[in-house]
């Protein structure tokens, strides 16, 4: 069971990992439909200011996405749960991709959302997606089909379920593991880890993060989440990030 998040801790000295959609956004009916409010955007400038860069935002977006989205702040982005990451200098790293798998998947689910209308497919490069939230009437085709996918492909993808949407993900994505090699390198390294998610795929980061003696955040409810702590929404989130700059020196 997770407890609240105590409303101060010794903030300087935090590695800081955040979620995206779901935690420091909305979620949105369409995945393009997301932008990132200056509120946001402020508090991430303050937090990569105060946390001497030690701040990462990890997601399932592509890396481009979230690069867009966050434009101009050099932030660490890691993106496709782990599989692409930016580092705040600029730096990029990527894992290898099988290119025939990668085309047939894109084309099958692009195929499939036009003969379902209202689901939509995202194309993540290492994670392919169907969202189904504003057609529930197709989530049983949906599960169908990217259940038969995953049998054909089950070496390579894993198939995870999120809100309102499926995702067939390459094995090289994990958030855990993204979580563990920064915090094996500057400016993270001998920090204490904070890792606030919403999702299950967020789940897989908050066991690192509690070997590590950090701090394990689940947004909104979850009785079988790994998380050691929670905080009830989106806004209670910023709230608690905003309170922690003001605690800080600047």
């Amino acid at each position: 069971m997770q407890t609240p998040l105590p409303s101060a801790l010794a903030f300087s000295n935090i590695a800081l990992f955040l979620d995206f959609d779901g935690t420091l956004v909305p979620i949105a009916s369409h995945p393009d439909a997301v932008t990132l409010p200056h509120r946001q955007r402020s508090l991430l400038s303050k937090l990569q200011t105060q946390l001497k860069g030690a701040l990462a935002v990890i997601s399932g977006r592509r890396l481009a996405d979230l690069e867009r989205l966050t434009a101009p702040l050099p932030l660490t982005l890691v993106g496709c749960h782990g599989a692409q990451r930016r580092d705040s200098d600029g730096t990029r790293h990527a894992e290898r991709l099988e290119p025939e798998a990668v085309a047939y998947l894109g084309a099958f689910l692009a195929e499939f959302t036009q003969q379902h209308p209202g689901t939509v497919f995202e194309d993540k490069t290492y994670a392919f997606t169907l969202h189904y939230r504003q057609a529930p009437q197709h989530e049983r085709a949906c599960r169908d089909t990217m259940t038969r996918l995953w049998h054909a492909y089950r070496d390579t993808y894993q198939l995870t379920e999120g809100k309102c949407l499926l995702e067939l993900r390459h094995h090289t994505c994990h958030k855990g593991r993204a979580v563990q090699r920064l915090l094996d390198a500057p400016p993270f390294r001998r920090r204490i880890p904070l890792f606030i998610g919403d999702d299950r795929t967020d789940e897989d980061a908050f066991p690192v993060v509690n070997a590590r003696g950090g701090f394990s955040v689940r947004v909104g409810e979850a009785a079988q989440s790994q998380a050691t702590y929670r905080l009830d929404s989106i806004e209670e989130v910023l709230s608690w990030l905003e309170h922690q700059t003001r605690s800080m020196p600047p």
